[in-house]
């Protein structure tokens, strides 16, 4: 009942927006999903660290959908590459963000970061090519000191959305190379870069009616 009516909130919202719209290495450490529990209080960002190495997990618990839509329920909807192993490409894409991200995150104390995927739901071919909408991105992660093997602090959940373009501002943005897969990453490093670096970690920007949708 709860997905049938994100279903159908999402539909009217697009018939609505369509009428009146133009058109450092990763280590093969592998956290299972159950070693990351929900963050109970907001985590102080840890002072004077560097990633000396992370890990990243997408379960297999994630369901992808193929079905071309405009919002396919599910938990991963990716388009960006062929079709094929949807979980290894969304895994592909957090490593190529976090090793953008690490180096410029250098400070004295040695950490690994573990990133495990909530969600990832991007858009369907149907609303890319016309309305676009909202790359929907959830993950948490945690800090592991190098050198005691210890987690600082709990886990933190953290919410990446990102404006997905659509009709011809999409195509527009292809010509020049700036592809989903392009902007999605170089966005995870930035918001990796904010979560270590910046004071109260990132701040998710306000998307508007998709995004709520998305976030009942």
């Amino acid at each position: 009942m709860h997905s049938l009516f994100k279903t159908l909130m999402a539909a009217i919202l697009l018939v609505t927006l369509t009428a009146c719209g133009s058109a450092p290495t990763a280590t093969r450490f592998a956290m299972p999903d159950d070693t990351m529990p929900d963050e109970t209080l907001l985590r102080e960002m840890p002072p004077d660290v560097r990633i000396d190495s992370f890990t990243v997990t997408v379960p297999q618990s994630l369901k992808a959908n193929e079905r071309n839509l405009y919002y396919p329920i599910g938990d991963i909807v990716w388009r960006g590459e062929p079709r094929g192993d949807r979980h290894a490409q969304v895994k592909r894409i957090f490593v190529a963000g976090l090793r953008d991200a690490a180096p410029r995150i250098a400070g004295n104390r040695p950490v690994r970061l573990d990133v495990q995927v909530t969600r990832f739901h991007s858009l369907s071919e149907k609303a890319r090519y016309t309305v676009g909408g909202v790359h929907d991105i959830d993950f948490r992660y945690r800090l592991v000191d190098i050198a005691t093997g210890q987690q600082i602090g709990p886990s933190k959940n953290v919410n990446a959305d990102l404006k997905g373009l659509g009709g011809e501002a999409a195509l527009a943005a292809e010509g020049r190379g700036e592809t989903q897969k392009a902007r999605i990453i170089s966005h995870l490093s930035r918001v990796i870069f904010e979560e270590l670096m910046v004071p109260g970690g990132h701040v998710t920007a306000n998307l508007g009616l998709l995004q709520a949708i998305n976030d009942l």
